[in-house]
């Protein structure tokens, strides 16, 4: 898939601020400073779509952002920064789980991973959470430019070792560089095949739709009255 354009839509502090959910929507998420703003801006080849700043936890909304004008693409805040008010961290979080579960138009999650890093304890538990909730999701493996190949391969090993240990397939997983744009293409023809899903999967429900009122009409038609033989009276 080659995107076309990519324009900023709403930024949202609630489920009801949130635009209408009529287009299939793909999240992205992760740890401050794994390098969301910057991935995003590789994506939709626009350098200051998503800002990026050097403060971890910069992005406090649920940003919308409208690819080829056929799907969303959602920056949401980073997990784990450490908000100093306890009430607004929480008000922060509820604001993301309400997004998470109750998103109806929500296709996929790509979870973003510091391939530099062993696995860590919020990854860990934020994909237990998306599996408990039962919420599709990819893992994406960034910075790789700067991450020596068997530090990559160890992370995601106990990644799979996570999957295994639960009891599921592996999540899809992409290693991605914003410096170098690796991994751009696979990311964008994966989500480019979900998106062609969605859309074949709904011109199959009005398919469906239409031959079920079809039928219906015929129904009523062959149920009609038949007109009266019996004369009039004189």
């Amino acid at each position: 898939m080659q995107i076309r354009s990519a324009q900023f839509v709403i930024s949202a502090t609630s489920l009801d601020g949130c635009p209408d959910p009529d287009v299939p929507e793909f999240a992205f998420i992760g740890r401050s400073n794994v390098g969301k703003s910057s991935l995003i801006n590789r994506l939709t080849g626009q350098t200051k779509l998503a800002k990026v700043s050097a403060t971890p936890g910069h992005t406090k909304t649920l940003n919308f952002y409208l690819i080829n004008k056929d799907w969303h693409l959602v920056d949401l805040p980073g997990y784990g920064f450490a908000q100093k008010n306890l009430a607004a961290r929480e008000r922060f979080e509820e604001m993301i789980i309400d997004y998470l579960e109750q998103r109806e138009s929500l296709i996929r999650v790509f979870v973003l991973i510091d391939s530099r890093l062993p696995m860590q304890k919020l990854d860990r538990d934020f994909v237990q959470w998306l599996i408990g909730a039962d919420i599709d999701f990819a893992l994406v493996f960034t910075k790789v430019d700067k991450t020596k190949s068997a530090v990559l391969r160890e992370t995601r090993g106990q990644f799979e070792t996570l999957f295994q240990e639960m009891g599921i397939s592996a999540a899809p997983m992409f290693e991605s560089s914003s410096e170098t744009g690796a991994g751009k293409l696979e990311l964008l023809r994966f989500i480019g095949a979900e998106v062609a899903t969605v859309v074949a999967d709904e011109d199959e429900d009005q398919d469906e739709s239409g031959a079920d009122n079809d039928a219906d009409n015929d129904e009523s038609g062959g149920a009609a009255t038949a007109p009266s033989t019996t004369p009039p009276r004189s």
